[in-house]
């Protein structure tokens, strides 16, 4: 029995696990052919936004990005280019609760209409706290002549606390937004 809690439990959470809460949202300007775009320089962080970020978690973002605008056929241009990408970051602290529901006991006897028997038995309910933060990651993409902005672009997500996980994870989020990137009219 208690091996099926296990199972059940472990079931359960890789569940939650996988249902990591990521949000992705875009807007375009309709009007924009994005096929002319063939290099994009970086103006840096809106509002010093990167305060909270260290040099080596900065740079794993150029770099998702620097892939991501490289597989789209734009070249990186340290100024000037086509279009301009301008980045702006916030992060929030979260608190998360779980809940165990846990039952521990036995029933002896026969039980019928006069329910004759006995049963004993513990239920137990243990709740817990972890505090988490979220990262909003927000990127405008502007036209190097008109300096119009024609694309906006932000994904909402659980921020991994250990490095060796943002490392790999930051890559992931970054090429899920920039799928919502308008493909090249050809």
């Amino acid at each position: 029995m208690k091996s099926l809690q296990a199972i059940v439990v472990l079931l359960i959470a890789a569940m939650l696990a996988s249902c990591s809460p990521i949000t992705v949202l875009s807007d375009t300007k309709d009007e924009t052919d994005f096929s002319k775009f063939k290099t994009y320089s970086f103006l840096g962080w809106q509002a010093d936004s990167e305060q909270e970020l260290d040099q080596e978690d900065k740079d794993i973002i150029y770099a998702a990005f620097e892939k991501e605008f490289t597989a789209r056929g734009m070249s990186f241009v340290p100024q000037g280019g086509d279009v301009d990408v301008s980045l702006f970051i916030v992060f929030n602290k979260k608190t998360g609760v779980s809940r165990y529901n846990k039952y521990t006991g036995s029933a002896h006897g026969a039980y019928d209409l006069y329910d004759t028997g006995w049963a004993y038995g513990y239920s137990g309910t243990r709740y817990s706290q972890r505090s988490y933060r979220m990262g909003t990651l927000i990127v405008d993409v502007f036209d190097g002549k008109k300096k119009k902005q024609i694309w906006q672009g932000a994904i909402n997500s659980k921020v991994m606390e250990k490095r060796e996980r943002r490392s790999s994870t930051i890559p992931k989020k970054v090429a899920l937004l920039m799928q919502k990137f308008p493909k090249s009219k050809q």
